[in-house]
């Protein structure tokens, strides 16, 4: 069975957004019409210069708070069901692909795919080291619900599968897809002598606060960009590391084009999709040792002890001063990253649902 029409949810918080963007650009060269309804805050006037790139792509904006959000609670996300509801009868998908967890058991009007590209029960638990506390049981009943009730579960790790089984029970049937990116968006060149980290630097997952605690003993200087703002408000602070601020794609892509090494001490990350455009670029990797990104990167990247700063510039230094070694590094990384293309990523999300347009919701397991 063909399928014409995606309806997707996402967000404009974080890389949900340049997934959903090149999923949809993506499929569009298949013939395939997508409409994004963008729930959170509204897409600021970069985000919305980059949608409007994307041929035939339909944007939508719900006003709802994400389902992560202090203030998410039950009536709220009701009302965003409705909306999505309502946008999902007047498009009539063939499958409905939710880049969030609590409507997947909605009685939609097409198949549905959840995709867990983060949680908040996983994120405690790997960078807090805690279950989060009772005023998350409404948020954790939500996802419990909405990961039974979709057709499909999908993530882009096996770490983040396994994590999501463990954490909520029965999730039904469930695929890991890889996400990607367009490797001619990021290309590098001449190497220059400073190491670059790209990331929310609000997100305690990123770890930035390792990075400014490493980068006195660094050899080299280390950028961060990326958002300080927390998007409930608030912001972070550091000391000793350049912050860059939000770049737009092209900021970025010069960014990764001339740094000669790429660092995030994370100690959660599902994926990282800003792992894989240094990678693209000929950074040398230099990432946290946690499985997610052990499971992606295998042999390819230096891996340091996510809250070890004394470690990260060890790891940094040894880099700086063995360039042969830099250098091969930043090559392995190139060759390993042509495994997540964005052509591949699109290619498996059209297998997928057109297993799931076949099956009537019951796809083939992987």
């Amino acid at each position: 069975m063909s399928v014409r029409r995606v309806m997707m949810s996402a967000d404009a918080v974080g890389g949900v957004w340049t997934f959903a963007l090149q999923l949809a650009e993506g499929l569009r060269r298949h013939g395939i019409e997508v409409l994004i309804a963008v729930l959170g805050p509204r897409p600021d006037s970069g985000r919305l210069r980059a949608a409007g790139r994307v041929p035939g792509l339909t944007l939508a904006h719900g006003d709802f708070p994400l389902e992560w959000m202090a203030e998410a609670n039950d009536a709220n996300q009701e009302a965003a069901g409705r909306w999505l509801l309502g946008l999902a009868h007047e498009f009539a998908p063939d499958i409905v692909h939710l880049n969030h967890f609590c409507h997947g058991h909605l009685p939609w009007p097409a198949p549905c795919v959840v995709v867990a590209h983060s949680c908040v029960a996983t994120w405690y638990e790997h960078v807090r080291g805690t279950a989060p506390g009772p005023e998350w049981d409404g948020y954790r009943r939500r996802v419990a619900r909405g990961l039974a009730g979709a057709a499909l579960v999908t993530a882009p790790t096996r770490s983040m599968l396994d994590d999501l089984r463990r954490l909520y029970g029965h999730v039904g049937r469930v695929a890991v897809v890889h996400n990607g990116r367009d490797p001619e968006a990021f290309r590098g060149t001449r190497k220059q002598p400073y190491v670059l980290c790209a990331a929310r630097a609000w997100d305690e997952a990123k770890n930035v606060a390792a990075l400014d605690a490493a980068a006195p003993a660094s050899r080299w200087p280390i950028r961060v960009a990326g958002d300080v703002r927390h998007p409930e408000g608030g912001s972070a602070r550091f000391d000793h590391v350049q912050l860059l601020g939000a770049l737009g794609e092209g900021g970025m892509a010069s960014q990764f084009a001339h740094a000669a090494i790429y660092v995030l001490p994370a100690r959660y990350e599902p994926f990282g999709l800003s792992v894989l455009e240094a990678a693209f670029a000929g950074c040398a990797l230099v990432l946290g040792d946690i499985p997610s990104l052990r499971e992606l990167w295998e042999d390819t990247a230096c891996y340091v002890p996510s809250d070890d700063p004394a470690a990260i510039a060890r790891t940094l230094n040894a880099l700086v001063d063995d360039r042969p070694k830099l250098h091969a590094h930043g090559m392995r990384a190139r060759r390993h990253a042509r495994r997540y293309t964005a052509d591949r990523m699109v290619a498996r999300w059209r297998d997928t649902y057109r297993d799931m347009a076949r099956e009537g919701g019951r796809p083939c397991v992987s």
